[in-house]
């Protein structure tokens, strides 16, 4: 199909483009053309799987045939296995897959003038200033997919329609290496006979909540009256309704809008039980968070900390900061104190610090009579810190108390 079967001329035409089980596809792709290997891991049961001996041992991306035998993303792998004995797992290689993910993107920046990157492996491409050369979109699509095969080896689909609400859904439709259309007057047909789940922005939560109210289906969403949702969901019911009735006005951004929050969190290789051990994780992690935030010359308002445990029960607990920072040992200081309300003494899984309310770094900062700290030197050493990282790499400086002792080597309880 070329255009809406009602021949109104396209105001505004959206492509998606999602790749189809991007790090299988990325592996199996690097593997066939430059490692010689013969066997194609999307044709075979396999998934790219976390480390299980460090604990993330989940599914991140899996082949047809593994699916088939009910194999899904985010399950555990050892739950893979048990489904699929003959399961090929492989390790993922985050390198490869930023190398692919940006060969993707240079190819959309080729035929089409604004692209904004949604994830890794996904893309949409406002086609609107080209769309008066086309005769037909869904063609256009079609040679754009198959340039990405030819030229990078592995598939994609493209959804095409009006906004990105329905180019979305539409490259959701069946797959692999498929061009799909949502026009407006195809979303009866396509769209509402689908679960609510299918659609954007529906979580397990707002699944569980619309169908107590009878609602199973993207239709009968669409078909409630807005303000119903809106009393039963809040501000997210109007959204549910604006989706299901493909309403979606958001402009494809080039430019991502800057960070909202920055945070960090890592799955400990075994249980943690002592809260100075725990301490130690959460200063590499504020290390981390505190670098970004220099980077980008902003500083946090907000600071949080989150605890999971080895039965998977998961809490946090956060402060406004009288002064926002981005410092590191005040960053630590204060996620410290909040661990320490927070925690309840339960073996720690993984554990993770993230902050909010960023803003622009100040020059100076309200000083309290009381506090004596010089921050005006911890600040020129961290940013001395940076320089030195960002010369001769980030392992060319490490804080003393993270370096492992020689009897605990073999013990470490940080991630790589």
């Amino acid at each position: 199909m070329a255009a809406p079967a009602n021949d109104n001329p396209i105001t505004r035409l959206i492509f998606h483009c999602d790749v189809n089980s991007a790090f299988l596809s990325w592996e199996a792709t690097y593997r066939l053309h430059h490692l010689g290997e013969t066997v194609d891991l999307r044709e075979i049961p396999a998934i790219v799987g976390g480390n299980q001996a460090s604990r993330h041992g989940i599914v991140l991306a899996s082949s047809i045939p593994a699916k088939r035998c009910g194999v899904k993303t985010a399950m555990p792998v050892v739950e893979a296995r048990r489904l699929c004995p003959e399961l090929t797992v492989v390790a993922p290689h985050y390198g490869l897959y930023v190398e692919c993910s940006n060969a993707l993107l240079a190819i959309l920046h080729d035929v089409c003038p604004l692209v904004e990157q949604y994830s890794i492996d996904e893309a949409f491409c406002d086609m609107t200033g080209v769309a008066a050369a086309m005769e037909d979109p869904v063609g256009f699509a079609n040679a754009l997919r198959e340039r990405i095969y030819r030229e990078l080896g592995f598939t994609v689909n493209i959804g095409v329609s009006v906004n990105k609400l329905l180019a979305k859904m539409a490259s959701d439709f069946k797959k692999p290496n498929l061009v799909h259309t949502l026009w407006p007057d195809e979303i009866a047909a396509k769209m509402w006979p689908l679960p609510v789940r299918d659609l954007f922005f529906i979580g397990r939560a707002t699944e569980r909540h619309l169908k107590n109210m009878g609602i199973h289906t993207i239709g009968e969403v669409a078909r409630t009256p807005e303000p119903l949702l809106r009393g039963a969901l809040k501000q997210h019911g109007t959204t549910v309704w604006n989706f299901a009735n493909g309403i979606d006005p958001s402009p494809v951004i080039d430019t991502p809008p800057p960070n909202k929050g920055y945070g960090n969190s890592t799955t400990i290789n075994h249980d943690v039980t002592d809260a100075a051990e725990a301490k130690q994780v959460l200063l590499r992690l504020c290390d981390t968070v505190a670098t970004r935030l220099r980077a980008d010359r902003v500083q946090a308002g907000v600071v949080a900390v989150g605890i999971r445990t080895y039965d998977l029960r998961y809490y946090s607990h956060q402060a406004v900061l009288d002064t926002p920072t981005n410092i590191t040992s005040e960053l630590h200081v204060h996620v410290c104190k909040l661990f320490d309300a927070a925690w309840d003494g339960t073996p720690i899984r993984s554990l993770g610090v993230h902050t909010s309310r960023v803003s622009d770094d100040a020059p100076t900062r309200q000083l309290s009579m009381f506090d004596t700290t010089d921050y005006e030197k911890l600040g020129r050493m961290d940013r001395t810190i940076d320089a030195i990282r960002k010369r001769f790499g980030d392992s060319s400086v490490t804080r003393a108390s993270l370096i492992p002792r020689p009897e605990a080597s073999d013990n470490t309880p940080f991630d790589d």
